[in-house]
């Protein structure tokens, strides 16, 4: 009985040790997604400042990228 204790006990032990790094992960994650987020928010504050204060070269990539994008994929 007392191998049985011990065995349970151990096994407790390593479920509480895998939930608290399950939960320093998740933490570790969610942290990791605001930072992208925010990456996110202040690219596109960049772009749209670019875009405003250089429309025609703005114009000029735009159509540049669109013309080989479409070429990338019409030669499938």
């Amino acid at each position: 009985m007392e191998t049985i204790d011990n065995v349970s006990i151990a096994a407790h032990e390593a479920v509480d040790k895998i939930a608290s790094a399950t939960n320093r992960a998740a933490e570790v994650i969610g942290e990791k997604g605001d930072q992208l987020k925010n990456a996110e928010q202040q690219l596109m504050e960049n772009c749209r400042g670019y875009v405003r204060e250089n429309p025609l070269t703005s114009l000029g990539i735009a159509a540049a990228a669109g013309f080989l994008l479409s070429r990338l994929l019409s030669s499938r």
